[in-house]
């Protein structure tokens, strides 16, 4: 991957375009393809490396003994995955990764960071940084989620998501990044009940809406 898209990722913000290459080697950088549908990493396991998203999406997931399945964070293009677990390396994941279609991903040992005098090696220090940037970034999805699904009702959980969305798109006309399985995943609820409650949404004039397409009115 070009190095010029790779300075746009978070992690590696700030690190000269010469010092990339370095980086990589050190992470032990490698590109791998997954299909949709691939997991890609599973819980109950450790993992070492951690995920970004070079093209397609993934979705990080919860799913229980019994079947059940809820949609913890939608990861597209740029976005990381898995941070959290790899620096702390014997954590055993709680959540599984899986591809939501075919999609590119580096995975990086970033690990490997501990081992790195910053005094030699300035990138390293703006790397932790970046890292510690990814993590609190993480942090606020995971609390706009819990502001999501803390309502009770199924038509407070979806117009808190939209109205979160349009705030953070700064327009009443956006994309979602589900489809209805994964929204009703996400907002924990039941597909037919999100299918019902847009309906009557639509019916009462809150909101326009085909596929992920969403105005709100």
């Amino acid at each position: 991957m070009e190095n010029s898209v790779l300075s746009q990722c978070v992690l590696f913000r700030q690190l000269r375009e010469e010092e990339i290459p370095l980086a990589l080697a050190v992470l032990q950088a490698q590109e791998k393809r997954f299909e949709k549908g691939a997991q890609i990493l599973s819980a109950g396991h450790t993992t070492e490396w951690m995920g970004l998203v070079l093209s397609g999406s993934v979705s990080v997931q919860s799913n229980d003994l019994w079947g059940n399945r809820m949609i913890l964070s939608h990861v597209g293009r740029g976005g990381y995955f898995a941070a959290s677990f790899a620096w702390l390396r014997e954590e055993i994941m709680l959540v599984d990764v899986v591809a939501n279609e075919s999609c590119r991903i580096l995975s990086l040992n970033i690990g490997a960071l501990r081992t790195i005098s910053p005094e030699q090696h300035p990138w390293a220090a703006r790397m932790l940084a970046n890292l510690l940037s990814i993590a609190a970034q993480k942090n606020l999805m995971l609390t706009g989620r819990s502001i999501h699904t803390a309502p009770k009702s199924a038509r407070a959980r979806i117009m808190a998501y939209l109205n979160g969305t349009a705030i953070q798109k700064q327009s009443r006309e956006f994309d979602i990044p589900f489809d209805r399985q994964q929204l009703a995943d996400y907002l924990n609820l039941e597909r037919s009940v999100i299918s019902k409650e847009l309906g009557r949404m639509r019916d009462e004039g809150l909101i326009r809406t085909r596929k992920n397409h969403f105005v709100l009115l």
